[in-house]
């Protein structure tokens, strides 16, 4: 009984598990598809006693989809330390005492580039001017020696007497341009944006500089960066260069950088750390530490007060003054009055200044060439929708009136009197720039005439020469405003010599230099025959073609028709605190050299500012 019972039990199993596999719903899925991968079986673990296993046989490849089984790792062997010195290890308190950048370093962690591989640019062709824009040709220097190109730039130091110099120069180093042969690109645009500087243009060698990836800076390029960005009180704008650059520079400057680029990359604590124990080894210069503090401040997490006192402060350097501008510090008046013509120019092209005090060294910024016409213009029309909330401002505020006047007034006699006034201002050239294009509006009348010399050398520091001849037929022969046409005149009219007699035993000016400049302009033009150089050269005490290296250099680039290469030798000449240090004899060479090489606009603006200035 006990047999029949298990028997119809196992029945009964049998019949229970056929119905459940028949009332079970089909899939309707690929095979493999939807079902758990299978647990692999662990791989057994041989040991000491047990003997070597049968030789593994050949399986079927793994099916797409199925796990693989990384296999166990082997022990790792030993490590080759005999090129490691424990001595080359930081201690902890080594550590302790390294900046976020030095960390970088000795970790490995800083990135050569800062751009993707694809983004990068050819240093090929360095410069933000491209020639359809007015630029110098690409290949304008490529076959000239490097040592002439670099002896121009390296030596040229200083800003340039003459304002249309000044505007021509820029425009070529701003130009797109490929290196000369033998020079290193980055050296060429090292070069350019050092003499940029001097010259005050900060913000065009910022952006030449920024032509560069940061990856390809050489020690001068980043010490031309640097200065750039100083000069235009961009401070955040270098931290690429001080982060990702390859500088070998320990100065404080520098390590202030470090400090406040370090904050802004969100390294907060180790920034304040740093600038802290640059603070502690600081005497001299603890202010330029505490600004550094406040502007490292700003980047979000900084929650120490840092106060400054000028107090002690004696002098100014380029670094306090950049950053109290972008702190918006306020610079106590005693340092603003002994401001020299490097800070004047650099806080007239600040934008982040009040307008007032931009204005301080605004006449200067476009006696230079560094403002335009149109850019002063701006600046005061700024001043004047602004007036009611400006304070201690009156003699600017009636300036920018009388300005406005000068233009908009319906009686040209009266627009006439508002140009005068705006003229008599401490730069009595400034105010020419500034009166250009009102000059530009008056008709020429005779009842003008006394004024019209001075109308002339207005609109010509605009470059609006033909806006200027319009006043031919209203000055005199031998005057200044007709010495000025005979040199702004588009088209090449020669001069005789009685005009030349006549406007010699008229001039006024100290020891005849109008006289002398008119004479080199012309001569330099071609606008005069050798006759009457020969004569006036004699009579005026000049040689205008006595030799020098400089001559021979220029002439020959003239020779070559290579402008680039004469607009930066002339450059080089026209360096200068003021028009007395410009000598008849380089302005002939300059003039003549320009001319010679198709830039004839800006040689007759050259020669005829020459005579306006001299």
């Amino acid at each position: 009984m006990k047999r029949g019972y298990l028997l119809a039990g196992g029945a009964l199993a049998l019949c229970s598990t056929l119905v459940m596999a028949q009332s079970a719903p089909e899939s309707l899925l690929p095979p493999g598809v939807g079902q758990a991968a299978p647990t692999p079986t662990p791989a057994p673990v041989p040991t000491a006693t047990s003997a070597p296993s049968a030789p593994a046989v050949p399986t079927a490849p793994t099916p797409q989809g199925s796990e693989v089984v990384q296999p166990v790792p082997s022990a790792p062997g030993p490590v080759d330390t005999s090129g490691v010195s424990l001595s080359d290890i930081p201690s902890v308190e080594e550590l302790e005492e390294m900046t976020v950048d030095e960390l970088d370093d000795l970790l490995g962690l800083k990135p050569r580039y800062d751009i993707p591989p694809a983004a990068r640019r050819s240093t090929e062709r360095v410069g933000i001017i491209d020639e359809s824009e007015g630029g110098l040709p690409v290949a304008s220097l490529a076959r000239q020696p490097a040592s002439i190109v670099r002896a121009a730039l390296a030596n040229t130091s200083q800003p340039l007497v003459s304002r249309w110099g000044h505007i021509l120069v820029r425009r070529a180093l701003a130009s797109r341009l490929a290196a000369p042969d033998g020079m290193n690109p980055v050296e060429f645009a090292a070069l350019r944006a050092a003499t940029l500087n001097a010259m005050g243009e900060h913000s065009a060698a910022r952006a030449l500089v920024q032509d560069v990836d940061t990856a390809d800076y050489s020690s001068e390029l980043t010490d031309a960066a640097i200065d750039a960005y100083v000069g235009t009180a961009d401070i955040t704008g270098a931290c690429p260069v001080v982060r990702l650059g390859r500088a070998e520079r320990g100065d404080v400057q520098w390590e202030m950088f470090e400090g406040i680029c370090a904050a802004y990359a969100g390294e907060t604590t180790a920034a304040n750390n740093d600038l802290r124990r640059l603070l502690s080894r600081t005497e001299e210069d603890r202010i330029d530490v505490l600004l550094a503090q406040r502007y490292a401040g700003a980047a979000g997490q900084g929650r120490r007060a840092v106060t400054i006192e000028w107090d002690d402060i004696e002098a100014m350097n380029p670094w306090r003054f950049a950053l109290a501008n972008a702190l918006g510090e306020p610079i106590p008046e005693g340092l603003l009055e002994q401001l020299g013509p490097y800070y004047l120019k650099a806080g007239a092209a600040t934008p982040a200044l009040p307008v007032v005090q931009r204005l301080r060294g605004a006449d200067m910024a476009a006696a230079a060439g560094i403002f335009s016409s149109a850019a002063m213009v701006d600046l005061y029309s700024q001043l004047y929708a602004d007036r009611e909330e400006q304070q201690d401002a009156d003699a600017a505020i009636a300036r920018a009136a009388r300005l406005r006047d000068a233009y908009v007034d319906p009686d040209a006699g009266a627009r006439l009197a508002a140009i005068r006034d705006v003229w008599s201002g401490d730069d009595e050239y400034a105010g020419l720039v500034l009166t250009a294009y009102a000059s530009a509006r008056l008709t020429p009348s005779d009842d003008f005439e006394d004024d019209a010399a001075r109308l002339i050398a207005s609109m010509l520091t605009a470059g609006l020469d033909r806006d200027a001849m319009r006043w031919a037929d209203v000055v005199e022969d031998g005057s200044v405003g007709w010495a000025l046409l005979a040199l702004a005149n588009p088209q090449n009219v020669a001069v005789t010599d009685g005009q030349l007699d006549t406007f010699e035993n008229g001039d006024e000016s100290s020891g005849q230099r109008k006289s002398k400049m008119l004479l080199a302009g012309l001569a330099g033009l071609g606008r005069t025959d050798a006759d009457n150089i020969a004569e006036y050269s004699e009579r005026l005490g000049v040689n205008l073609r006595a030799p020098t290296a400089w001559t021979n250099m220029i002439d020959k680039a003239a020779e070559a028709n290579n402008g680039a290469l004469v607009v930066m030798l002339a450059g080089l000449g026209m360096q200068g605190t003021s028009w007395d240090q410009m000598t008849a004899r380089h302005l002939y060479h300059i003039v003549s050299a320009l001319n010679r090489v198709g830039l004839s606009a800006e040689a007759r603006m050259i020669a005829a500012e020459a005579v306006a200035r001299a």
